[in-house]
């Protein structure tokens, strides 16, 4: 199956500039780019879709650049409902890093790193308008969609202005590196029109741009920072173990579509998976090979292992064989409370709100729905000491089947 085919069927093209893009990504490799502005010192999921499709066409042997928006965070993309916080130079500085090297990471090396602060930087207004605005109509940019939108509430010139100044992006690559093709989220076909429109007049010459559907959860938004939902790429903001759970529990509905999207599976793979998933959903094999794919594209096997370790243990109630820092991860969300030596377990319950009552608490304990690090715990009056934490630091209670405290 050719390049363009495979994104098709993937569902991984929503908009097209031209017919010519099929030729173009079947054909001799090519200099494409994609950007993301540093609001975060973390890519996440959302981002991770976009990053997988590039890598896509990297490994067909395109050239992929990988903008980091230092200019155009400092400005923000104008959003549906209001306007992006402005972010400080410092905090940015730290994020660009931060991105530049998950980036890095996930093409191992192999992609070329840009920051459109670097053209931007000493660039004058009065040139910026001189060279650059005059080419592009006030109307054209009222028409896009996104502006339009917010023309009711409000827009100030400066989110007004991201799609000319990302529109220059495109057109120095152009220039600069015969970057010939911008692949973005749809939220970006507007941007990407406009860099292509400039080229187009500027230079008399023809680039193009597709974007690829962005990525929904089940309840219909898309991974993000500003929803709420974001699986960070950064281990330590999403542990591998938390990544693991969510993508081994995505819904029976979604966990075909998401093979499609973010690994880099056969066709034939993904339909042998899909045939298992329709014919025995309770072995949940896609979402297991889901789940594999991608932390293992992310972080690296020896993390995807240590996240199924977790959770095998935590199914088993066999938390006695995770090591420290395994433990950390697993119960990380946890709800925690602090640890007082010398009181009686059913104190320890009753004081840190797992059960409301002492009768509670013996009722638990008496139905064997308590268990301390792992070993079922019927004895009301045991006395919590330096004995029984584990790694002299923890006391795991779990009551009932999955409810875990953390006690430190």
């Amino acid at each position: 199956m050719k390049l363009y085919d495979d994104l098709v069927w993937r569902g991984l093209v929503k908009d097209i500039s031209s017919p010519e893009i099929e030729n173009l990504l079947n054909g001799e490799p090519i200099t494409f780019y994609w950007g993301t502005d540093p609001t975060a010192d973390s890519l996440h999921l959302g981002h991770y879709s976009s990053l997988v499709t590039a890598k896509r066409l990297a490994k067909a042997g395109h050239h992929p650049i990988l903008l980091v928006g230092g200019a155009t965070g400092l400005i923000g993309d104008p959003r549906p409902t209001a306007e992006r916080e402005i972010i400080s130079k410092e905090a940015l500085n730290k994020n660009l890093e931060g991105i530049k090297k998950q980036v890095s990471d996930i093409f191992e090396g192999k992609a070329e790193l840009v920051n459109n602060y670097d053209w931007f930087r000493g660039y004058e207004f009065l040139d910026f308008l001189r060279d650059i605005g005059k080419y592009i109509n006030v109307n054209y940019m009222l028409a896009k969609d996104i502006v339009r939108r917010r023309l009711e509430t409000g827009i100030t010139y400066a989110e007004f202005s991201y799609s000319l100044i990302q529109g220059y992006d495109f057109l120095r690559l152009f220039v600069d590196k015969n970057c010939v093709l911008q692949a973005e989220g749809s939220d970006q076909w507007g941007n990407i029109t406009t860099g292509i429109d400039l080229i187009r007049k500027i230079e008399g010459k023809e680039a193009y741009g597709f974007t690829m559907p962005l990525v929904l959860d089940k309840t219909g938004k898309k991974f993000g920072k500003s929803e709420g939902n974001a699986l960070w790429l950064d281990k330590n903001k999403t542990s591998s173990y938390d990544l693991y759970q969510y993508l081994v529990n995505v819904d029976d509905s979604m966990v075909i579509e998401y093979l499609k999207i973010f690994t880099f599976l056969t066709r034939e793979e993904i339909e042998e998976l899909e045939r298992k998933n329709n014919e025995h959903p309770e072995l949940r094999e896609a979402h297991q090979a889901l789940a594999k794919e991608i932390i293992t594209d992310i972080r690296g096997e020896e993390e995807y292992l240590k996240a199924k370790r977790i959770s095998d243990c935590l199914f088993k109630g066999d938390i006695n064989h995770l090591k420290e820092d395994e433990l950390e991860d697993a119960f990380r969300g946890a709800p925690s409370f602090e640890v007082k030596l010398g009181l009686p377990l059913i104190d320890v319950l009753v004081n840190n709100k797992i059960a409301v009552s002492k009768r509670e608490a013996r009722e638990f304990l008496a139905n064997g729905s308590i268990t301390v690090n792992g070993e079922k715990e019927t004895d009301e009056n045991k006395i919590i000491d330096k004995d029984s934490l584990m790694f002299n630091k923890y006391l795991i209670i779990r009551k009932g089947k999955k409810k875990y405290f953390i006690g430190m």
